[in-house]
Parts: structure tokens; C-alpha cells; sequence
């Protein structure tokens, strides 16, 4: 397993698990990242942060740091 922060440009995963408590993970769950959730990294701001994802077809983005509390297969 890795993590959304992991992911490259152009890759597609699955959420397998959330990490996190409170405010943190109320965040990620409220962006529509759950458990079974497909997601595709369309590109990276020129700093490396937030990251651009496609989820359920709407644009979002997520920092690195909420990034990496979310497992992917």
C-alpha cells in the first residue's frame, strides 16, 4: 500500500483506509474521500502542494499533508 501523496501524475487509485482523527480526517471524508473512492492525479502545483485530483468527476485539491493520511492501492 501506499499513499495519495505517493501517487504520479496521470495514475488512478483506489482508497483503501484513512488515517487521522478529528478535524483532520472530518476534512478528507468531506472532500468525498472514503474508503472504495477512485481517484485520478491530474497534476501537481509547481511548489509540489496541493495536489489536483479528479474523485467521482469534480476537481479538487488536496494538500500533501491531508495527502498522506490517506492509504491507496
Amino acid at each position: 500500500m501506499k499513499t495519495l501523496k505517493e501517487l504520479k501524475v496521470g495514475q488512478t487509485a483506489t482508497v483503501v483506509r484513512l488515517h487521522g482523527e478529528g478535524p483532520v480526517r472530518r476534512r478528507i471524508m468531506d472532500m468525498g474521500l472514503t474508503k472504495g473512492t477512485q481517484v485520478y492525479l491530474r497534476k501537481v502545483a509547481p511548489l509540489g502542494d496541493p495536489l489536483e485530483l479528479t474523485v467521482r468527476g469534480y476537481e479538487l485539491s488536496i494538500r500533501k499533508a491531508d495527502a498522506a493520511m490517506v492509504e491507496v492501492e
